[in-house]
């Protein structure tokens, strides 16, 4: 089954047993509450009647006043009245009225006079000072049939004299609630139908880039040539995106020969070196030449063991999922055993050296990645720093991090060669003799801080570079 078709099926499963479990609820409540409506009306009828009556029931002639005239008048009118959609003919009301013993005085359906009413609930109880109120079947066997009665006392002063009861037959107020539920089930399909519409179109949407997607990635996997499925921003896109650089990544067999043949050059160079003065030394020379190649044998196997530690470092940052640690690490002084660890350089070169942090600075990370790092910079910014020049190391907290710049007074680095620093092998030539160091520095520094989630920027400033590394702060 396509995945846009399990998606639309769950959600119509869901939305479906939704929307019956709460139209079933709403149906279920508008009988109750048309009826409860209802017999609130009739309770406020009673006790106006009640009130109205209350002289004719004290004197004892209800049956010679002008109310019986009235009631069957009552009963005589058509109101023909459009009530939502349904037109009312007649009136339904029936309304009796009894003494204080519960027999009929007044009957306005002419049915009941003189008879004996007192053991019905809704006289029985009005008379003992309750609520009276029954819903009672004209026809035992119909329950469509049902009648609802409500009571309220006529009283003289304190002492009950007698009931006088309004009734409504249930079947007048059917035409209402079949039309309430009738509309609300309308309402409720048209919802349900919109609903399952957007489900629909949903689902397809997520099955149709889902499957786009799907085809890309078996092509790619199949060496064929096929451009990244168009999908819109989102996790989608995104998702889209990522399977692009992954594949350039996986595919980039330019970049794995450019690294190759660079890497081959950076070992060639310092080999041949090597191998020629090795050649030489078998021959006959003067002491002092022949140190001189010693020293070169020395030099160019120093610089090997550096690209090889460099390479391995690298390579260990690269394959890092996270840090194993998080501590803090204190820069002042992190920075002060850097600085004497270079301390026959920077004497020798005569450089002023600056340090300008907030005290108490501390970094959070990996003490020993940190310290790689910016030995590095360091090691960068001693390189291209004239002799008697200025080497300045700066630091703030920006909220939750740390910025770290550090600044050296040289030469502009040229605008092609500034987006190409943290490249791998990439390397300018020393102000010094022209010599290229291994090209690895800048981007292990830039590994390590986006492994601790920061940010390198070298940019050229008044009278030199400086580098700016952004880390978390502890």
């Amino acid at each position: 089954m396509p995945f846009g078709v399990r998606i639309f099926a769950v959600y119509f499963l869901f939305v479906g047993l939704a929307s019956w479990f709460v139209l079933s609820r709403v149906m279920d409540e508008i009988r109750p509450g048309v009826r409860q409506s209802t017999e609130e009306t009739l309770v406020d009828t009673a006790n106006l009647l009640a009130e109205i009556l209350r002289d004719q029931v004290a004197a004892g002639n209800l049956a010679q006043s002008h109310l019986p005239a009235l009631l069957e008048a009552y009963g005589r009118r058509r109101p023909e009245a459009t009530i939502w959609g349904h037109t009312k003919s007649q009136v339904n009301h029936r309304i009796y009225v009894t003494d204080a013993n519960g027999r009929v005085l007044l009957d306005s359906s002419g049915r009941a006079l003189g008879q004996d009413y007192s053991r019905w609930n809704d006289v029985y109880l009005t008379l003992r000072g309750d609520y009276g109120a029954r819903s009672t079947r004209e026809e035992p066997d119909n329950p469509d049939s049902s009648v609802m009665y409500v009571a309220a006392p006529i009283l003289d002063g304190e002492r009950i004299i007698g009931v006088v009861s309004v009734a409504k037959p249930n079947r007048t107020l059917q035409p209402y609630i079949e039309r309430s539920q009738r509309r609300l089930a309308w309402l409720g399909a048209g919802l349900l139908g919109l609903g399952l519409m957007v489900g629909a179109l949903l689902s397809w949407w997520l099955g149709r880039s889902l499957g786009k997607l799907t085809d890309y990635a078996k092509a790619a996997s199949a060496g064929r040539r096929v451009k990244p499925p168009r999908l819109p921003s989102g996790e989608l896109g995104q998702l889209a995106a990522a399977v692009e650089q992954m594949r350039n990544e996986l595919e980039g067999r330019d970049y794995v020969e450019r690294y190759v043949h660079t890497l081959t050059h950076e070992l060639k160079s310092p080999l041949a070196a090597i191998h020629g003065a090795a050649e030489l030394l078998d021959s006959d020379m003067p002491a002092v030449q022949r140190q001189r190649f010693v020293n070169n044998i020395q030099r160019e196997t120093a610089r090997l063991q550096q690209l090889s530690e460099r390479l391995l470092h690298l390579a260990q940052v690269e394959q890092r999922q996270g840090l194993e640690e998080r501590v803090g690490v204190p820069l002042g002084p992190l920075l002060e055993e850097l600085l004497e660890a270079q301390g026959a350089r920077i004497t020798k070169a005569r450089l002023r050296v600056e340090l300008a942090l907030e005290p108490a600075l501390q970094l959070c990370g990996e003490r020993f990645l940190l310290r790689q790092a910016l030995a590095n910079l360091l090691d960068n910014a001693l390189d291209f720093t004239a002799p008697a020049g200025l080497i300045r190391f700066s630091a703030e907290r920006r909220e939750q991090r740390v910025e770290l710049r550090l600044y050296n007074v040289g030469e502009a680095i040229p605008r092609y060669a500034l987006g190409r620093l943290t490249e791998r092998f990439y390397s300018l030539p020393r102000p010094d003799g022209g010599h290229k160091s291994t090209g690895l520095g800048l981007n292990f520094v830039q590994e390590v801080a986006e492994l601790h989630g920061g940010d390198l920027a070298i940019d050229n400033v008044e009278g030199g570079v400086e580098v700016r590394l952004l880390l978390p702060g502890a």
